[in-house]
């Protein structure tokens, strides 16, 4: 698949509704499979479709592209060693810590210090557990704000610069009735770029909302009751009732007698929206979008009641990327190289002293087996 290719499939995605991180290289040293413009979706699920790069790069890849679902903040990746970033100067030495050194100055590299000495890669200026420079990092003012660092050691020497976009779907917002306030609501959501429609009581029902819906049912005594048990039907992921709690009171107890699961009733926020104090007709528009915008900012819309947003392929306002599937991607470090790589089968484990390690490559297995001592000391690096 080229990178239009890629392109397609993640407008098809977005249309569907589903959480994907589109990845782009926007530079690269080569040699390196990767190249300027190759790009890849990596979904919340964890399937790669398209082409980012080879082993090195592809497992780093997807573990920062499921933590940007996670987040729903993009991220520009570097993977590579310091040395292939410009110039990573000796602070202590040639310029004082905390100088505004910019990514690609001249100067002297920190290829050129010996490991060990002050300020250079190995003593304070080690890598985080995210493979970040830390906070008392001397390297770390070389790479500017918002970019991350991973160090990976590749058999070709490559590196790569890949941009992360999450590409999260936008609320699902079915608002039913055809009061004004149902008018304003509808459209202070698509104001902020929500797919939200407006629907008249007598032609909702089930079908025309999902698990990862929000139902609004604002109908005002005009059917209430067959509205809910429609909206109820579809199990959205948010369903609230427009209307005062005597009224709300009356409507769930009706249902409840037409044999309406009482779990279900339970889901309905009745009366919707946050308690404004006295509002007019339209204002209460104001307090339902303020409420939902609350609990989409929260996460309490990312997963729904049990086994609704998220399942059957379909991703809540957050993404699927909170499963157990993205994160299991990768979090093992080569001792040989650095690298990250998955804590799979596929990444040729070694168990020594009863702790499986796991390799780029077969050359790193190989070199860790001819002297594992040596490698062992050195894990604690990246």
């Amino acid at each position: 698949m080229d990178g239009w290719g890629v392109l397609e499939q993640a407008g098809e995605l977005r249309r569907r509704g589903q959480a994907f991180a589109l990845a782009t290289v926007v530079w690269r040293q080569g040699p390196s499979s990767g190249q300027q413009g190759s790009r890849a979706i990596i979904t919340a699920t964890g399937e790669l479709h398209g082409w980012i790069g080879g082993a090195c790069a592809e497992p780093v890849v997807m573990r920062e592209a499921a933590a940007a679902i996670a987040a729903g903040v993009p991220r520009l990746l570097l993977l590579g060693s310091p040395e292939q970033f410009g110039s990573l100067k000796q602070f202590g030495s040639t310029a004082p810590s905390g100088s505004p050194e910019q990514f690609g100055s001249t100067g002297q590299s920190a290829s050129t210090g010996q490991s060990g000495s002050t300020g250079q890669s190995g003593s304070t200026g080690q890598f985080g557990s995210t493979g970040q420079f830390g906070s008392t990092g001397q390297l770390g003012p070389a790479v500017p704000d918002g970019m991350t660092l991973v160090p990976i050691s590749c058999q070709s020497e490559g590196a790569l610069e890949v941009y992360i976009e999450p590409v999260l779907p936008v609320p699902h917002l079915v608002v039913v009735g055809r009061s004004p306030m149902a008018s304003t609501l509808t459209e202070l959501a698509g104001a902020l770029g929500w797919d939200a429609r407006l629907i008249d009581g007598a032609d909702f029902s089930a079908a025309n909302a999902d698990e990862r819906s929000l139902v609004v049912v604002a109908t005002q005594g005009h059917g209430d009751e067959e509205a809910v048990e429609q909206a109820v039907a579809a199990r959205p992921v948010y369903l609230g009732l427009i209307g005062s709690h005597r009224r709300g009171a009356a409507v769930l107890g009706y249902l409840a007698d037409r044999g309406v699961p009482r779990e279900q009733l339970d889901r309905v926020r009745v009366p919707a929206g946050l308690d404004l104090g006295h509002t007019s007709h339209r204002e209460i528009a104001v307090a339902v979008l303020a409420e939902l915008v609350q609990l989409r900012a929260s996460g309490a819309l990312s997963g729904g009641s049990a086994g609704q947003a998220g399942s059957a392929g379909q991703a809540g306002s957050a993404g699927q990327a909170g499963s157990a599937e993205p994160a299991a991607l990768a979090d093992a470090v080569d001792p040989v190289c650095g690298m990250s790589v998955p804590a799979s089968a596929s990444s040729h484990p070694r168990e020594h002293d009863s702790v499986t390690y796991y390799f780029c490559c077969a050359s790193c297995r190989r070199a860790f087996g001819e002297d594992p001592a040596a490698y062992v000391r050195r894990e604690t690096r990246c």
